[in-house]
């Protein structure tokens, strides 16, 4: 029993992190493409200009549908608790791996929290200001001021986006484990141990060590 893994994500939040990614890949390219006429080019991905026009808005709306079914999921762990102030405090530590003295957490740790809902409030901002500038369904109920506006905050939801995405990547490839978590689903007790040891005990109903220690007494 000690050495049987733990199961982390199930294959449905697997899918549906995989299919967020892809959509992801698409709208960014195809957003970029319709960005600036130096990166047109990357329109021949999508069958050229005219059908990067028409594919952008709807692959943003479902990024952001299955992005939802992920929120819905796992909000609740993304919540701050009083160890996350404290982890947050003694990142240096955590950052040179030396974890002795750095609080235990729950599911996800403060920066994947932190993480979270800036991809939450980005991809809210992206709908909003993508409805706006729909021109084919929706920009003729705004007038230009709005329109503009609209732009100006599409194109900065998804810098910060692209940039937390590109975090994100970097962190799961950084700490060992997180990739093939979410690629097979499942994690070892000493890695659920050592870097979620609140998550671990949740899942293993194991006490902390000082309880253990008690009951012993």
């Amino acid at each position: 029993m000690k050495d049987k893994p733990i199961l982390r994500y199930n294959a449905n939040e697997r899918t549906n992190h995989w299919l967020v990614a892809i959509l992801f890949i698409m709208a960014a390219l195809s957003g970029l493409a319709l960005f600036h006429p130096a990166l047109f080019w990357l329109s021949h991905l999508f069958g050229g200009g005219p059908w990067t026009r028409i594919l952008h808005p709807f692959i943003g709306v479902l990024m952001f549908v299955f992005f939802l079914f992920l929120v819905l999921r796992f909000w609740r762990a993304n919540f701050f608790i009083a160890n996350d102030r404290l982890w947050l405090r003694r990142i240096d530590r955590v950052m040179r791996n030396e974890e002795e003295g750095v609080p235990p957490i729950g599911k996800y740790n403060p920066g994947q929290k932190l993480l979270f809902w800036t991809l939450l409030l980005c991809m809210l901002v992206l709908l909003l200001s993508g409805v706006v500038i729909w021109r084919a369904w929706f920009s003729q109920y705004f007038g230009i001021g709005s329109i503009r506006l609209a732009t100006l905050l599409h194109a900065l939801a998804a810098f910060v986006l692209v940039l937390s995405i590109i975090i994100h990547i970097y962190a799961g490839v950084w700490i060992k484990g997180s990739v093939s978590a979410m690629l097979h689903g499942w994690v070892s007790r000493a890695w659920a141990k050592k870097h979620h040891e609140l998550w671990y005990r949740e899942v293993t109903r194991e006490d902390p060590p000082d309880s253990q220690i008690g009951k012993k007494g």
